[in-house]
């Protein structure tokens, strides 16, 4: 006999009225029951299984607690669908999908949208769950609608804040509390003059975007204006980020290493393309990884990890990455074997050159293992004297390549 199957079943805030007769079965059969204190309380008495609160933090927690009672019937409960934002992906991890039955309850996303008149597929989703609120961000374009997954009753307060401070001020805002409950209530107005205070613990938030006359467009794809970013100079230029970030070749769930990080555009560019896209700053100088920070909760990957400190030296015992960029330290002494080493096959790495140095660099790699070698010259117009000119930029030579194996 195998280990018993862990059944995790979604509950939503109607509690046990609102399950379906799997998982009032799935419940009442368990001899260990695990959820937040909320959701344990929404059982009647006559579910007997062991009652376990989850620790704080969860997540860690986890393992153990699988391990302390195997072998035992064990339900967790989930709020609403536990594969949307919820633990049973993590479960499914830990345990193996063979080993786990998952009782889905209608997602505080659908009771949302059904509430609201808005197609699921129309929308965003942003959790800020255990998630810093600066990840909303990337989501903000003028008639975009979003959902926010509280983490608590100050969460609405604090978007509306957040939208204020970005030039939304005007959005619509929904809050949804209790969905699906009898104590279920809905709140309206405008971040500007957001009317609430402290909401009920369990809401959903619903944006209507609408920019101020004159918000800057930050849009997902790459090549954000160079302003976007703080920065004391040591910044990839607009023209020539969209083409770096389009040589490195992002894909959903790949790690980068922005190696020589400076101001973290790369690393957040990369990031902003799509919301798995996972990504690695490594930055010597203490004030550029504080701005790195900034730069990064500000448009919206506050996610993105900075490793303070030099490449090479640094670069041992990371992650392997997809791909890697070189923007600073290609001549230095064994950056670019290192970097060359922890490539995964099938990654992609790109090297910016600026200097003469940087160029016999590069030029010597591309003569021993190949790969692309281009060179990029950007000039912008700017006044002379009352007319106009072309102002060149220091050209760029990019060597670009993917491993094979």
């Amino acid at each position: 006999m195998g280990e018993p199957v862990v059944t995790v079943t979604g509950i939503g805030a109607d509690g046990w009225a609102g399950l379906s007769p799997a998982a009032r079965e799935a419940v009442l059969a368990a001899e260990v029951i695990l959820g937040g204190p909320r959701q344990l309380e929404l059982l009647p008495d006559e579910v007997r299984g062991e009652r376990v609160s989850w620790p704080s933090p969860m997540l860690p927690a986890l393992p153990g607690l699988l391990a302390e009672h195997a072998g035992r019937e064990l339900c967790v409960l989930a709020s609403g669908d536990p594969m949307v934002f919820g633990v049973g992906a993590t479960l499914a991890r830990l345990t193996g999908p063979e080993r786990l039955r998952v009782l889905p309850h209608p997602s505080s996303i659908s009771l949302a949208c059904a509430r609201l008149g808005w197609p699921v597929d129309g929308l965003e989703v942003v959790s800020v769950v255990g998630r810093p609120l600066e990840t909303l961000h990337a989501a903000l374009t003028p008639g975009r609608r979003i959902l926010v997954l509280s983490a608590d009753g100050s969460t609405p307060a604090a978007v509306a804040g957040l939208l204020v401070a970005r030039g939304y001020g005007e959005s619509a805002l929904t809050v949804l509390e209790q969905l699906g409950g009898p104590a279920e209530r809905v709140l309206t107005g405008t971040a500007a003059d957001w009317p609430h205070g402290e909401t009920d613990a369990l809401n959903v938030i619903a944006i209507d975007c609408v920019a101020a006359p004159g918000t800057p467009l930050l849009t997902r794809t790459p090549g954000l204006p160079d302003d976007a970013f703080e920065s004391d100079g040591q910044l990839t230029k607009r023209e020539v980020r969209a083409l770096t970030v389009s040589a490195l070749n992002p894909a959903p769930g790949q790690l980068l290493w922005d190696v020589g990080a400076g101001a973290g555009s790369i690393a957040i560019e990369w990031l902003r393309s799509h919301p798995s896209c996972r990504a690695i700053a490594v930055e010597h100088r203490a004030d550029r990884v504080e701005r790195i920070e900034r730069n990064a909760a500000a448009l919206g990957v506050p996610a993105l990890r900075i490793v303070p400190g030099r490449a090479p030296d640094v670069l041992s015992g990371l992650e392997p990455p997809d791909a890697i960029f070189v923007g600073g330290g290609s001549t230095t002494s064994g950056v670019l074997p290192a970097c060359w080493d922890a490539l995964r096959p099938g990654g992609r790495l790109v090297v910016n050159a600026v200097t003469v140095q940087g160029e016999a660099v590069v030029a010597d790699w591309h003569a021993r293992i190949g790969g692309d070698l281009v060179r990029i010259a950007i000039s912008r117009a700017a006044p002379v004297g009352g007319f106009t000119g072309w102002r060149p930029m220091m050209p760029i030579t990019q060597w670009a390549i993917t491993k094979k194996s």
